[in-house]
């Protein structure tokens, strides 16, 4: 797995387990296979299932894979618009490339991280570069959708490039559990990430038996979401999950993850949590905003070609 991971752990800097109120689990759900862009699979864990006062400010998580590619048969997602709100994607293994109407964009590799606000519109593509479309290999990651409060709806697009190695890196006291924060402040540590609304986004790696209590914002939403493994969240009171379960957790100001002592792999979770939004969400596709007659603008600003279109590549 390409995802940031030191030879080893000791020069991190440690957080020690915290103490307090645990956060209960509140739903669980699964994740459902589908199909996106031009056909590649991914697992949706939310929404679905969840109400959306579980998951605010996030609107859509996607595990993308991981799938093995042979050469010439990667896929990816062509040409298409986004509006009122932010895509996160955070690539484990393999490359993607984006390229996007306002000229940005970029190749991220496994351990990357790709931040679009589209904000007031724009027309993007995640694609296979031309390394994976040559070679193959495999893919994996996850793109998390973020709103953007109605104040933010019509900013300006922009794109933050987060690299593996500008992560912030923790480790618990036993030395058995890896953070990597992406966006937001755990333990002390913060996050490169910079947000419109604040969150919180880790990728945790749990040895088998590992033990990993954080202090998390009582104001945040909490999920966890499992990528690869099986363990527990909330505790032995709490609730066992595996791969491509999400657990939804209540009121508190700690949140405890154990990875199954008899394991055969580490327990791979995807940490999230933010500061609801509590406005009115009114989507359509790739359009999020709050109200039916901004969706029918954002379609006919599109179809316009308002938000632009990629250029052609040069050489």
């Amino acid at each position: 797995m390409p995802a940031v991971t030191p030879t080893e752990t000791k020069s991190l800097p440690t957080v020690a387990d915290a103490s307090g109120e645990t956060r209960p689990v509140e739903q669980v759900s699964t994740a459902v296979a589908s199909f996106e862009g031009a056909g590649f699979p991914v697992r949706r864990p939310f929404p679905g299932a969840f109400d959306l006062a579980h998951t605010d400010p996030f609107l859509m998580l996607d595990q993308m894979g991981p799938v093995d590619y042979a050469p010439g048969k990667a896929l990816g997602a062509p040409d298409h618009p986004h509006r009122g709100f932010e895509t996160v994607t955070y690539l484990i293994d393999g490359e993607m490339e984006h390229r996007d109407s306002y000229g940005g964009g970029g190749v991220i590799r496994g351990g990357d991280t790709q931040w679009m606000t589209a904000g007031s519109g724009l027309v993007h593509s995640e694609m296979p570069t031309e390394k994976m479309m040559r070679d193959g290999g495999l893919l994996h990651g996850v793109q998390l959708w973020v709103n953007l409060p109605r104040a933010d709806k019509r900013a300006e697009p922009r794109y933050q490039d987060i690299t593996g190695d500008e992560l912030a890196l923790f480790r618990n006291e036993a030395g058995d559990a890896l953070v990597r924060l992406i966006a937001g402040d755990l333990g002390g540590v913060s996050g490169p990430g910079h947000t419109h609304t604040p969150i919180v986004l880790a990728h945790a790696t749990l040895q088998p038996g590992a033990h990993l209590a954080l202090d998390w914002p009582r104001e945040f939403n909490a999920l966890v979401y499992v990528l690869s493994g099986s363990g527990r969240v909330a505790g032995d009171g709490g609730q066992s999950l595996r791969s491509g379960q999400v657990a939804a957790l209540g009121a508190g100001a700690v949140l405890v993850v154990d990875a199954d002592a008899d394991a055969v792999e580490p327990f791979e979770v995807l940490l999230l949590g933010g500061q609801p939004i509590r406005e009115p969400v009114f989507s359509y596709g790739p359009f999020v905003m709050n109200t039916k007659s901004e969706i029918i603008e954002a379609i006919d600003d599109f179809q316009a070609g308002k938000m632009g279109s990629i250029p052609p590549r040069v050489g």
